[in-house]
């Protein structure tokens, strides 16, 4: 590099016109200095650089930031040259249901001393899709990571990003910089999966959805942090929809968001409270936010009926029917299900409506919704369906059968997944006339290993009843007498959780009173039933533990002559309330059964629907459109306290909004359950600052209707002295008021209004 920068480089950095300038500046005469043999001290240039130095420069190296597209896959097989293609084509197959591959896309390495390939590939998918979260390349590793090829080849997955980012982990730990908050961003995933005899699998935490509308990303679990503890439903009411916080302190609801014409006919909460659905000619929508409802993702599906989410609010299911051309042939059903995040659809179902009526009583034109039940609890891992002689049973890794055939169950009615663990439970009735029994069994999935079976006899009717743990199964079994005249009932008790799963008999007092309502204790080991003839059958109410715990069923009590047909508990258990409602009027008892005492009786007249709020503080009846009259819904505390009352024309629906389920672990729940009165005085003192304030506002209503009173009065005062003068001329001078000063004296006064002649003719033979 020059070590000496001549005039030239100096006028090539700097104008003529700024030299003079700055001579000027300094007094100096620039017309008599020898411009070329100004010289600079040498090392220095002070920042003019020569013509030539920034050719010793080095370039900064461009990088093609653009692998978020590309994964490698491991734990392939090791195949020699001649499976190469064979191999290739099966993994195409199951990564191309995913996204699009880009042409040529496929990398296979091949070893080139054994000509065998190296056990892993790379994939690259059409576009990195930034726009869209996640993209395809991060959905294929998410939905393919530790899925099982065959028993010796479980796939592990990782971006191709991550191995850079990974080689660059410093070997001494260092804490993690505490990072503000910022919603909707998605953590990075802390450890790779590395290919292992035993393959590491790396759960990514799901990724909120962003508002088309607004381009930004919220926090849709926003509306949790509220600070008053505030639940929100959503009501539609005529053309408009309304979601609004349940302010029971107030005594009155407090609007959040408002819009007419949102659905074309009807509304639903995904299982976890994030989104709200709307249905539509074109299809469906979600929608949430921070602030206020934006759509969040489109679903197309034409003249969609129904939708149906899974309870990890992963995928939805939309259901739509078609009239066929030829009169003669059954409607041809649609049923898609959609990545909720994505929007893509995963797997789409068609066939005949006969093909999708089996089983249960039927939601639309007799087809049994939902069609597809979901089961393994919050991972959404498995869904199902029955059919003739079979339940199909799917995983979502790959939206296939498992081990790629259904599960064969000759004659099979009907099935119910554990809420909480992959168990199937199966009903399959008499078969030859009685010489084969009606069985329930319970089966694991997906080994499809039958864990117990109970054979029944003489049965008419069976129904199955999980509680929310899946501790517990209640098959209700409705038998035939000896005669085969009439049917008794009775229950098999099913304790899923302890050891070879044993069963107990059930049979009620009097095993000809009908069984109206059964429901379980949420979370809980006691289960109520309804039996007896109406107008006024008897509540009972028994526990899966006895006295000494010693594993059997008791009952506690027994309600005599009570005017209900339905049993709705708490979600947080101990209370019920024990509703009598179409022919019954809306007949409300709100019961503890911890005390076995009924706290409170009540009415709403024409109540159609009853649901809790999510935490089993409040209770909203509501009476829907089917009535004429008084539409509108009622609120109540768990007690049975009327808190406030909104009356609504044309009303189809009230839905409280699902929370998750909490992160306190049990025993921390329990602890603050045992301390409630140390947590509950903060609440109790905001509780009475509310109560002060409803009082103020109390005073200074009354105070308003007082002083409006007064007003009138005056003016009624103002107005008769106003008149004094003409009430005197009409007494005749008479100037006082006062009734009692005068004399009253009744005249009868005849006055002659009218008079006609009529002539009568007379017969003198008659007299």
């Amino acid at each position: 590099m020059a070590e000496v920068a001549s005039m030239e480089d100096i006028r090539a950095t700097a104008s003529m016109e700024d030299i003079r300038a700055a001579a000027s500046t300094l007094g100096i005469d620039i017309s008599n200095i020898d411009l070329d043999s100004v010289r600079l001290p040498p090392g220095e240039n002070f920042g003019i650089l020569s013509d030539d130095e920034d050719l010793h420069q080095e370039d900064p190296l461009e990088y093609d930031a653009g692998w978020g597209n590309i994964i490698v896959v491991d734990n392939l097989p090791v195949v020699p040259w001649e499976k190469y293609d064979k191999l290739g084509g099966v993994v195409r197959k199951i990564y191309s249901q995913i996204g699009v591959i880009k042409e040529g896309g496929l990398l296979m390495p091949v070893d080139p001393d054994t000509q065998k390939t190296l056990g892993f590939c790379f994939i690259e998918y059409n576009t990195a899709q930034a726009h869209i979260q996640p993209s395809e390349a991060e959905l294929a590793r998410e939905k393919t990571n530790g899925y099982k090829l065959d028993r010796a080849h479980i796939f592990a997955v990782n971006m191709f990003d991550d191995f850079d980012r990974f080689m660059k982990v410093p070997d001494e730990w260092a804490p993690p910089e505490t990072k503000p908050y910022t919603p909707g961003l998605k953590a990075p995933s802390s450890t790779m999966n590395l290919s292992l005899r035993k393959p590491v699998k790396i759960v990514q935490p799901s990724q909120p959805l962003s508002s088309n509308d607004e381009g930004s990303k919220e926090n849709l679990q926003h509306w949790l942090t509220d600070e008053k503890a505030r639940d929100q439903f959503v009501i539609r009411a005529g053309s408009d929809t309304e979601v609004l916080w349940n302010d029971a302190r107030q005594l009155k609801p407090e609007p959040v968001y408002k819009r007419a014409y949102w659905t074309e006919s009807f509304v639903q909460w995904s299982p976890l409270g994030t989104y709200l659905a709307t249905v539509h000619r074109q299809g469906a929508a979600v929608w949430g936010g921070a602030n206020a409802f934006n759509r969040l993702m489109r679903y197309a599906h034409p003249q969609v009926k129904l939708i149906d989410f899974s309870p990890g609010e992963k995928y939805l299911v939309n259901y739509s029917s078609h009239e066929p051309s030829n009169p003669r042939d059954t409607h041809r059903v649609v049923l898609n299900v959609f990545d909720v995040r994505t929007g893509k659809v995963m797997r789409d179902f068609k066939g005949s409506m006969d093909e999708f009526s089996v089983g249960g009583a039927g939601g639309v034109s007799g087809v049994s919704w939902p069609v597809f039940r979901w089961g393994g609890g919050k991972d959404d891992k498995y869904f199902a369906r029955i059919g003739k002689n079979v339940i199909s049973v799917y995983e979502t890794e790959t939206f296939s059968l498992i081990d790629k055939k259904s599960l064969k169950v000759e004659n099979v009615m009907d099935f119910s997944w554990s809420p909480a663990d992959p168990i199937l439970a199966l009903f399959v009735p008499e078969l030859g006339g009685g010489n084969q029994p009606a069985r329930v069994s319970l089966v694991q999935i997906p080994s499809k290993e039958e864990l117990r079976q109970k054979n029944l006899f003489s049965v008419s009717d069976c129904k199955m009843y999980w509680q929310s743990n899946g501790d517990y199964l209640a098959v209700k079994v409705d038998r035939y007498t000896k005669t085969k005249k009439s049917t008794y009932t009775g229950f098999e008790l099913f304790r899923i959780k302890e050891r070879d799963i044993p069963i107990e008999v059930l049979e009620l007092e009097n095993k000809n009173d009908k069984i109206i309502a059964f429901a379980w204790e949420p979370k809980g080991h006691r289960f109520a039933v309804i039996h007896g003839d109406s107008p006024r059958p008897d509540v009972s109410f028994y526990s899966m533990r006895s006295g000494s715990n010693t594993g059997r069923v008791s009952k506690l009590t027994t309600l005599k002559g009570k005017q209900a047909n339905a049993l709705f508990w708490s979600p947080a258990g101990r209370y019920i309330i024990l509703a009598g409602l179409k022919g019954f009027n809306g007949q409300l008892e709100f019961y503890n059964v911890d005390e076995l005492e009924t706290m409170a009786t009540a009415e709403h007249f024409m109540a159609t629907d009853i649901e809790w709020d999510p935490t089993g503080r409040y209770v909203a009846t509501s009476v829907t459109s089917v009535h004429e009259m008084e539409n509108g819904f009622n609120i109540w505390s768990f007690n049975g306290k009327l808190l406030y009352r909104i009356l609504k024309d044309h009303f189809f629906q009230f839905l409280w909004r699902p929370r998750p389920p909490s992160f306190l672990s049990p025993e921390k729940e329990e602890e603050i359950s045992k301390n409630l009165k140390m947590y509950s005085k903060k609440y109790e003192a905001e509780d009475q600052d509310v109560s002060l304030l409803l009082s103020e506002q109390d005073r200074e209503k009354r105070k308003m209707l007082k002083d409006e009173w007064e007003r009138w009065v005056n003016d009624w005062k103002r107005w008769h002295e106003e008149e004094e003068a003409e009430r005197q001329r009409l007494r005749d001078g008479e100037a006082s008021d006062e009734e009692e000063e005068y004399l009253a004296k009744e005249v009868e006064v005849e006055e002659l209004l009218d008079v006609s002649e009529e002539v009568l003719s007379f017969d003198l033979d008659q007299e």
